[in-house]
């Protein structure tokens, strides 16, 4: 009896190897379908696409933070201007100031402008005409800085505008961004549970989408405390200025009250 032999027949042959051709085709197919899975999802994991397939709420969280840092810029680039323009006009009022001798030649040198120093120089003539009858210099001259006092406390409120939002923006937005990427998680766990799949390439998207919500809330808060802090010490500066100008009001009016003077600028506002 002859024993065949399916490896010496060319056609059995011929079919093995196209069998086993198909077979090691077929098995790289899911891994090529899944590089191409893969490749897709990863041109796909974009902050736009992220962005537009996140939840509803993920999505108000974002675009409030994205608005939040909107207005930390405006804040920059508005409060520097003011304190740039406020801080040089100061210094040049204080110098045209410099040669008076009294509040009168003061409020001539200053002439038609305005500004603090304007308001130090008219409110130390208002309380000496105001205090023409009173012989008590001391009297005057604490009138006059609670006066001073008042003008300096509102000029550091006007320069300080804006600075509490900006400290609001630096401390709240990491933990909104944290409230979005928490909310964000939990829709991806449910969406896992719900696929009963744990691929990466199905749990990636969701927390990716999360995590952008924190990256946001990061990139509002840093520049807002960094800019929050610069401005500090600017306005620092500036209010140090202020009570120079406010020191200078007080010398002419110590000056005209030793020469006597308040009767007589009463009599002229009369």
């Amino acid at each position: 009896m002859s024993i065949w032999r399916p490896r010496r027949n060319p056609i059995v042959r011929t079919l093995l190897c196209a069998g086993l051709t198909f077979l090691l085709l077929t098995s790289d197919a899911p891994a090529q379908q899944l590089r191409k899975s893969t490749s897709a999802s990863l041109r796909e994991l974009s902050p736009w696409s992220m962005f537009v397939s996140a939840d509803i709420l993920v999505k108000a969280v974002m675009c409030g933070l994205v608005l939040a840092s909107l207005v930390t810029w405006t804040i920059l680039v508005a409060k520097a201007f003011e304190l740039s323009i406020a801080k040089r006009k100061l210094t040049s009022a204080i110098k045209r100031i410099g040669d008076a001798k009294s509040l009168a030649e003061a409020q001539f040198a200053m002439g038609d402008s305005d500004g603090v120093l304007y308001s130090l120089l008219d409110a130390a003539t208002r309380e000496a005409q105001l205090s023409a009858r009173i012989t008590s210099n001391s009297g005057i001259k604490e009138r006059a800085a609670s006066r001073f006092a008042e003008i300096s406390r509102a000029e550091g409120r006007r320069v300080r505008l804006g600075m509490g939002l900006l400290a609001t923006i630096g401390s709240t937005s990491p933990f909104v961004g944290l409230f979005g990427t928490v909310w964000g998680i939990m829709n991806s766990f449910i969406g896992i549970s719900k696929a009963q799949t744990t691929n990466l390439a199905v749990v990636a998207p969701g927390i990716a989408e999360a995590l952008l919500a924190t990256a946001i809330g990061l990139a509002a808060a840093i520049p807002a405390v960094i800019i929050y802090n610069h401005f500090a010490r600017v306005t620092r500066t500036y209010l140090e200025l202020v009570a120079r100008a406010s020191g200078v009001a007080a010398r002419l009016l110590s000056r005209d009250l030793d020469r006597g003077s308040a009767g007589a600028l009463a009599r002229a506002a009369e």
